[in-house]
């Protein structure tokens, strides 16, 4: 037999059945991959500036390895959507850890003026990924069409995964890895990243 829904489930559903004064469900698919990305250029300083406090994390190999694929990938897609050559500095190009998270800092403010000039025209034109041919291979089949919109998701959720794996070599190393949870941000009011902490 159906029981009648509780209470709580009741209020769930009135919230469900019309807006909420609380959240603006309204947002574009644009609009969303643009806050998605700037929650990651904020999520990124703060693992930067965690990483800074603890001088075993700065001088970690591992760490670098994973900090600098995530900025890769950061400058690597503006260029995908501009069709120009992918041209990015290797990690042994960086003299220090200083001078990786200055490329980090500018490849964010970059990403945030492209992402921002990005028209709804834009967005659903195909994106051509390079290596989307190594995926072919792994999935034995031709990867379907993306668009640029799609692929500035992408980014995000990118940066949000490896950052996830810098968080837990930060903890491996004694530290204490950063709340940067997409609503922790907005908790706080979308913040923006703390790159003037790090130029100190």
């Amino acid at each position: 037999m159906i029981q009648a829904p509780s209470r709580l489930a009741k209020r769930d559903l009135a919230l469900l059945a019309g807006p909420s004064p609380c959240y603006d469900l309204r947002m574009q698919p644009l609009e969303v991959a643009r806050d998605l990305l700037a929650h990651a250029a904020w999520a990124d300083a703060e693992v930067w500036i965690a990483v800074r406090a603890l001088p075993e994390a700065l001088t970690d190999a591992k760490m670098k390895e994973k900090l600098h694929h995530i900025h890769l990938v950061q400058y690597a897609f503006p260029a995908i959507w501009d069709r120009r050559a992918i041209d990015v500095a290797p990690l042994e190009s960086f003299a220090d850890a200083g001078a990786l998270i200055e490329w980090a800092r500018k490849g964010h403010e970059a990403l945030a003026v492209r992402a921002a000039s990005v028209t709804e025209i834009e967005a659903a034109t195909p994106a051509s990924v390079p290596w989307s041919k190594l995926l072919a291979e792994r999935i034995g089949r031709e990867p379907e069409q993306v668009t640029v919109g799609e692929t500035m998701i992408q980014v995000a959720f990118h940066s949000t995964y490896h950052r996830g794996q810098a968080n837990t070599r930060l903890r491996e190393l004694g530290g204490k890895p950063p709340l940067v949870d997409y609503i922790a941000w907005i908790w706080l009011g979308r913040p923006v990243p703390r790159w003037d902490i790090l130029r100190a």
